[in-house]
């Protein structure tokens, strides 16, 4: 990979001694970087390479650490990362141990905050810019936000507050479903440059302060002035006036793929003594033609050829499943309908927004809204599905209590990504929803081992389950020899050696891991395996069967505080069980890895249950 300017940087600093001459080359070579790692890693790539010359410009501007940039969502921070020295290490990105996707203040004293969930650097910076302004540090707080962060109320609640404080809080808007030509012409660019100067901004006062010390006529005239001239903003800036009625100064729109205005813009937000709001423009995919014209595919993609733009294929998913079986069931349905919170194709809903598009709904990054907008729809006749992955359900726990289960509303959960999650690390694990919903009455969890248990499941949670019925999956394909396990509608399945004293107790994914150790150890310390297909509540005769054995093994892919192997512990303390219980789930965050990397640092893998039953590794699984 050829870039003699990008391997001049080891920090920001670095960014600053360029000259302007080398800032579009290393555009280029940013460019160029990013595209060959993705591809070669898998990653976000259209969102990264809108923000190349707002991430440049940044750093010409700002110092790093003192000055600290909050990005939202945090998967456009790949540039951020290069300039602030892990250029060496970027070909890691989002392998085990390597370069996580999104910031990390473990990594560097660059990155702000941990941003893995959307719509929080608002409410994170204006934390951080008070804590500044308290201690007497003059550094300024940037938060980086993309649009599609600005579908989640926590953005907004963010924004009132910030508005109000008197910090040097900078909100940048990254604004790439706009286009400077179609929206704004030469006037509004023409009036946008001079708002964004620093000359501007120093006249403006003075200006104002004149006319208002003009005896009788001059605080009436200045406020027609001020009438005036937000009447034309109004009409050039549509966007301006609400977010001047926060408190904050309206900077733009600012082409974001133009250095000099974007270097200009941030100088003289550097010269307002208050909350600035700067809104930029940004193409998804700048740079890189298929990701440019099909940005959507391009947001999260597998690996791919740099030159074809082809994307790997892999096996059919859960997802894939999941929303051909919800395709089935709405043509014989005309009530059920799906929701998802920006997660369409993530989730498997495109073939069912296609062919359904009046019962699909989108409704942005917005979780707790999707939770309490399906429960609407139950309370209406309709059969709400709202998919989601397992790390965002975690939003929206108030309003699972309080906005539908205190009416016992039924409303469906397929919930994506549970269990561990490759590759995005410790924000996108999907093993706290366990812990979570058994805390909430009405509530059931299915959790099915392959697509066949996955379909019965989803029809059992839509018309044989009251409440919330909650239906949990993992990212990818069934686990191979899974497939040709007959399903049925049981509770739980038993898979009895006569010769055992041993019960393994297991459920999703771990089932085929539980499998080969069981196979394993057939002739040396043959085990029973029962496969809980109903997690939750946990079916009464499963007791009655791990009373029959003198040692009790539960393997479970989730946090362990909360889990169903920990209340499973706890319920057969009741019942006065006389033999060994011994859980095994997950003590900590997951950081980034490959599923297999994650199974086998946590002992959940086949060998290291081998290792567990035959009593060869102590302690909980980490």
């Amino acid at each position: 990979m050829n870039t003699p300017i990008l391997s001049t940087i080891q920090s920001p600093e670095d960014v600053k001694r360029l000259s302007r001459e080398q800032l579009e080359p290393l555009c280029e070579e940013l460019r160029q970087t990013i595209v060959e790692t993705v591809a070669a890693n898998g990653g976000h790539l259209a969102s990264n390479l809108g923000v190349v010359e707002l991430t440049v410009a940044l750093h010409r501007v700002f110092s790093c650490p003192q000055d600290q940039i909050v990005w939202d969502v945090g998967h456009q921070c790949y540039t951020h990362k290069l300039l602030t020295g892990r250029r060496d290490r970027f070909e890691t990105l989002r392998k085990t141990g390597g370069v996580s996707g999104f910031p990390k203040p473990g990594e560097s004293d660059c990155d702000a905050f941990v941003v893995g969930h959307s719509s929080t650097a608002v409410s994170a910076a204006n934390g951080i810019a008070k804590a500044k302004a308290l201690t007497g540090d003059e550094g300024y707080t940037i938060a980086v936000v993309g649009d599609g962060a600005m579908t989640g109320g926590l953005a907004y609640e963010g924004l009132c507050n910030g508005g109000r404080s008197h910090d040097r809080l900078i909100v940048i808007l990254n604004d790439n479903q706009m286009s400077i030509s179609r929206n704004v012409g030469f006037m509004a660019r023409h009036l946008s440059e001079l708002r964004a100067s620093v000359q501007y901004v120093q006249t403006k006062k003075g200006f104002g302060n004149v006319i208002s010390a003009i005896p009788l006529i001059g605080k009436p005239l200045y406020r027609g002035m001020v009438k005036i001239k937000s009447a034309l903003k109004d009409t050039l800036y549509k966007s301006s006036e609400m977010f001047e009625e926060m408190g904050y100064y309206y900077l733009g729109p600012v082409d974001g793929h133009n250095l000099r205005d974007l270097t200009r813009a941030l100088e003289t937000a550097k010269h307002i003594n208050r909350p600035v709001l700067l809104h930029v423009a940004t193409v998804k995919g700048q740079g890189y033609s298929y990701a440019l014209e099909n940005p959507d595919t391009y947001h999260g993609i597998s690996r791919f050829d740099v030159a074809s733009g082809q994307a790997e294929k892999g096996a059919p998913g859960f997802s894939q499943a999941a929303g051909k079986c919800l395709c089935t069931l709405a043509e014989q349905d005309p009530r059920l309908c799906v929701i998802t919170a920006a997660m369409m194709s993530g989730t498997g809903l495109t073939e069912f927004a296609s062919r359904y598009p009046k019962r699909c709904f989108d409704v942005g990054i917005a979780e707790e809204h999707a939770v309490t907008f399906s429960s609407g729809l139950a309370v209406g006749g309709a059969l709400p599905v709202f998919a989601v992955y397992s790390t965002f359900l975690q939003r929206a726990y108030d309003q699972l209590l309080n906005d539908t289960a205190i009416m016992n509303n039924h409303i469906v959960l397929a919930i994506d990504r549970a269990g561990i999650v490759p590759d995005d690390g410790e924000t996108h694990q999907g093993i706290f929803d366990v812990p979570f919903l058994t805390t909430v009455p009405n509530t059931t969890i299915y959790s099915p081992s392959n697509f066949a248990e996955l379909e019965i499941n989803l029809k059992q949670a839509l018309y044989d389950t009251e409440g919330i019925a909650a239906v949990r999956y993992p990212k990818g394909a069934e686990a191979a020899g899974l497939s040709t396990y007959e399903p049925d509608y049981q509770p739980y399945t038993m898979y009895r050696d006569p010769m055992a004293s041993t019960l393994v107790i297991t459920y999703g994914r771990l089932f085929g891991n539980v499998l080969q150790a069981a196979k394993r150890l057939r002739s040396k310390h043959p085990v029973s395996v029962l496969k809980l297909t109903k997690i939750w509540p946990i079916p009464e005769d499963v007791f009655k069967l791990a009373g029959l054995y003198s040692r009790v093994i539960f393997f479970e892919e989730s946090s362990y505080n909360g889990s169903i192997s920990q209340q499973f512990g706890a319920a057969l303390l009741q019942r006065k069980y006389g033999g060994t219980y011994e859980p095994y789930a997950i003590h900590s965050f997951i950081p980034t890895c490959s599923v297999a990397d994650g199974l086998r640092a946590t002992g959940l893998d086949a060998e290291g249950m081998v290792r567990r039953i035959l009593g060869e590794a102590n302690g909980r699984a980490e």
